[in-house]
């Protein structure tokens, strides 16, 4: 298949994956107020388990990184599709956008919801009092731009995406190392979707920027405004293999196909993770860096895994084009830019009630995608904000009020 027709096919179940990606992160925020040790998080709540914490390890091991793969992967083709000057004006819409209004918006909201929580576990919260302090954090910027937020994913998908560009671009300059490079990638990426060894391949590199990252797992760099080099290499390492994926229509069926041997490496892996990630911190242990390098190389392979795996089962799955799912796909990103607050409102509400933690659990992510859902059909899918989001405006569903006036934009995508 040419890349051209390649490139004008639309991937129904990529919709589902990345829905998954941005979803999963909802119940990954919602589940940290029931650890069974204080993290730090914005509240602690009184129903806690083991559990959770096995939840958080394995949700944190390749969400983001699904994510990224993701981006690497539709960037390329709307590149090809847009050419360079039009994608990276969609980049600015998409990405810078969405950043600078959010931080606006959401961080004054974020910053009162763990100020409310810090409180709350004194037993002493005023909401108004903490709104106003929230909004008045918006006077220290651009100090701790990052802190306390989740938009840092914005952050890094923009540098990791002009550094694509930026690196492609200079490779075309000088011929001899475009013609070498090109195919020297390109014979690569299909090797390692034919290898039945590709995870573990895979796995080293990732394995050595985990390394060098200041905790055991994968780090959250949303302390300053200069990239952690660790983080930026292995999400642009995830990027980059989702763009090498879309230069060849059959790669990515390989690399997310189901086997058993896939399997069960996943199950094992996140076993042995799992046992030896209860070394981190006994930093006098004989064999401490061994056993350190092994979880490394295990949490890897863990996470190259559940990324292929993910995308096969959503393949399997939602195969057949779905109004539902394309919906879902469209809401997601809303949905993940804006359920920070939600969540953490939700958790210092519920966090004194005598509840199983998993009933709390369903309920703040359930009510949580669900007040985002409404909010982004009222409000955002059919206006200049939907148009940023998803690159054009697209008719209510649930609130059928017809807001927009062109024909193409009247009628419901097929």
């Amino acid at each position: 298949m040419n890349m051209s027709a390649q490139h004008n096919i639309r991937l129904d179940y990529l919709d589902a994956v990345r829905s998954f990606a941005l979803i999963l992160g909802v119940f990954f925020h919602a589940s940290l107020s029931f650890m069974p040790i204080f993290i730090g998080w914005a509240v602690m709540d009184i129903s806690t388990s083991s559990f959770v914490s096995i939840f958080v390890m394995v949700n944190h091991s390749f969400r983001m990184e699904l994510f990224f793969l993701l981006a690497g992967f539709f960037s390329h083709m709307k590149f090809h599709q847009q050419g360079g000057q039009s994608f990276l004006k969609s980049r600015l819409m998409r990405i810078v956008l969405p950043f600078i209004i959010g931080w606006f918006l959401l961080r004054p909201l974020i910053i009162s919801g763990w100020t409310m929580g810090a409180e709350s576990m004194r037993g002493d919260v005023n909401i108004l009092n903490d709104l106003l302090a929230g909004f008045d954090s918006l006077g220290s910027f651009p100090k701790d731009l990052l802190t306390g937020t989740h938009l840092w994913f914005l952050y890094y998908l923009l540098i990791i995406s002009v550094s694509i560009i930026v690196i492609r671009s200079l490779i075309r300059v000088y011929k001899p190392l475009h013609n070498s490079l090109i195919p020297l990638g390109d014979s690569l990426i299909f090797w390692l979707c034919n290898s039945s060894a590709a995870i573990y391949i895979v796995a080293i590199p990732t394995a050595a920027c985990l390394w060098f990252m200041e905790h055991w797992g994968m780090d959250t760099p949303d302390k300053s405004l200069v990239p952690d080099m660790p983080v930026s290499l292995l999400y642009g390492g995830f990027f980059l293999f989702g763009w090498l994926l879309n230069r060849d229509s059959s790669l990515l069926n390989r690399f997310a196909e189901l086997t058993w041997h896939k399997l069960l490496l996943c199950v094992v892996s996140m076993v042995v993770s799992l046992v030896l990630s209860s070394f981190e911190m006994k930093y006098a242990h004989t064999y401490y860096l061994f056993l350190k390098a092994g979880f490394m190389l295990s949490y890897a392979i863990m996470m190259w895994s559940l990324v292929s795996i993910t995308i096969g089962l959503c393949k399997r799955l939602f195969s057949q084009s779905s109004s539902v799912v394309r919906y879902v796909a469209d809401a997601s990103f809303w949905i993940y830019l804006i359920h920070l607050p939600i969540v953490l409102w939700l958790q210092i509400t519920c966090a004194e009630l005598p509840l199983h933690w998993l009933i709390k659990l369903i309920s703040i992510s359930l009510i949580t995608i669900f007040i985002s859902i409404v909010l982004y059909d009222a409000f955002i899918r059919s206006t200049f904000i939907g148009a940023a989001l998803n690159g054009k405006r697209k008719p209510r569903s649930l609130f059928k009020i017809q807001t927009v006036t062109s024909k193409e934009e009247r009628n419901v995508e097929k």
